[in-house]
């Protein structure tokens, strides 16, 4: 497995801590596991939250709303003729002439 090498600063009464409860040849694999588990809480609280959020029928309908948008709705932006082929003159000419 690969490894990377790492600093972090921590509040001096939680390194205070670390450095006497966790031996020295202990101290990487002892954060590399603790952050593997904190990830992994996060990870679980994520699905929980997805899981809540599918099952509840009002998002379901937002839902359905957003995918009846057809591609040309959700992309609106298109490449445009350039102002200056437009006929007449543009408020930002007449603003500058006023100016």
């Amino acid at each position: 497995m690969a490894t990377r090498k790492m600093t972090f600063t921590f509040p001096e009464d939680l390194a205070l801590q670390f450095l006497r409860r966790v031996p020295a040849r202990e101290r990487s694999k002892y954060l590399a596991n603790a952050l593997s588990e904190k990830l992994s809480a996060r990870d679980r609280l994520l699905i929980e939250a997805c899981r809540a959020a599918n099952s509840d029928s009002e998002v379901r309908d937002i839902e359905k709303e957003f995918d009846a948008i057809t591609y040309e709705a959700a992309e609106p932006w298109s490449p445009s003729t350039s102002r200056r082929n437009m006929v007449g003159k543009t408020r930002s000419h007449s603003r500058r002439r006023n100016s």
